[in-house]
């Protein structure tokens, strides 16, 4: 996967590895430049992407209209388009 935090015009391209039933919530950058999110929520009815987003709005400071998982709806590895200069 390649773009990994690309920053485009109050954009950022990110691929995203996430690790679903997670005891522990939260956002961390591989080495890679990709970011692993971490969620409580099992990978069933999209249940898993909603607390993707809900964690990546947090983690970036922008409301959760702003986050938008673009690739990768029912994989781990997900290309998600974060706009920096949302209001919500």
């Amino acid at each position: 996967m390649r773009n990994c935090g690309l920053e485009v015009k109050d954009k950022i391209h990110l691929n995203v590895r996430v690790q679903p039933r997670a005891r522990k919530p939260g956002v961390e950058k591989l080495d890679t430049g990709e970011y692993k999110v971490r969620v409580h929520a099992a990978p069933t009815k999209g249940e898993a992407n909603r607390e993707v987003v809900e964690i990546l709005a947090s983690h970036f400071g922008v409301p959760r209209s702003g986050v938008k998982i673009v690739r990768g709806l029912k994989s781990r590895k997900k290309a998600v388009v974060i706009e920096m200069n949302t209001k919500g």
